[in-house]
């Protein structure tokens, strides 16, 4: 399996965007301390990756996936 950083691509696809992480942080209902933590997290919990994924339209749950390696 390829190393999977879904914190650094969350953020990624925020700079991308144009957006900040006070933007980010209240869009999720959470304060900034908590979010800087949670992007440098390397796994985070699925609920809460299918509502980043639909807040950023960007299906994370797929890129993780494509970084899978089953033969």
């Amino acid at each position: 399996m390829k190393d999977i950083n879904i914190g650094e691509d969350i953020r990624k696809e925020l700079k991308r965007q144009g957006r900040s992480i006070v933007w980010f942080a209240d869009a999720i209902h959470s304060d900034r301390s908590n979010t800087y933590k949670m992007l440098k997290k390397k796994s985070i919990d699925l609920a809460l990756l299918m509502q980043i994924s639909e807040l950023l339209q960007h299906d994370f749950l797929k890129e993780c996936s494509e970084k899978l390696e089953i033969h």
